[in-house]
């Protein structure tokens, strides 16, 4: 009420939109492996996955031929789609991103059915991931990776420290030994 009100002028000003928008899916095709998580997790069943397996042959000379799953059809029909996010969060690939992307709109409700095609070109306008936080705290899978990898350095500079102590112990018996026969000499020359 106390502010003065403001008209967004949409077509002609683009909005500015938050970094984490949540606009249209974008797929990237490399990443998938077709293990169907996200069409399964959808709680809209609005993606559609067909796919076939290839045999690869073997490389080594005693291996067996491997079988892997190539995709053939990867599409998310977004008129059905209710931009929960499910499918981006349990792709344990990185397949599929949010785009802020938001102006697609058809005057066919079957044109909203973007095929892997269009899903891939969506990825081309998916925002770099934001920087981190240098003064967040340390990631914990990091920070055990880091603690492993200084008790494995104290463990080495305490055996070679072992190491040089024995080296000295012994170069210091064989010096005594030296000197030990060369000490009796001179105490009976004192007597």
């Amino acid at each position: 009420m106390t502010r003065k009100s403001v008209t967004a002028q949409y077509p002609d000003v683009q909005p500015e939109l938050p970094p984490r928008s949540r606009g249209v899916i974008a797929l990237l095709e490399e990443n998938c492996t077709v293990c169907m998580l996200c069409a399964r997790e959808c709680p809209d069943w609005c993606i559609y996955i067909d796919s076939h397996k290839e045999t690869l042959p073997a490389v080594e000379p005693n291996a067996r031929a491997r079988t892997r799953n190539v995709l053939d059809r990867f599409a998310i029909d977004f008129s059905l789609c209710m931009y929960c996010g499910i499918c981006i969060e349990v792709c344990p690939f990185d397949a599929l991103f949010w785009s802020p992307e938001f102006e697609y709109a058809e005057e066919d409700i079957h044109d909203l059915t973007h095929e892997r095609e269009r899903l891939r070109e969506w990825m081309w306008t998916v925002p770099a991931p934001p920087a981190l936080d240098p003064s967040a705290e340390e990631p914990k899978e990091i920070a055990a990776a880091r603690k492993a990898a200084e008790k494995a350095a104290a463990a080495e500079a305490a055996a070679r420290a072992a190491a040089a102590a024995a080296a000295d112990a012994d170069g210091e018996a064989g010096a005594g030994a030296d000197a030990g026969t060369d000490a009796p000499g001179s105490s009976e020359g004192d007597a």
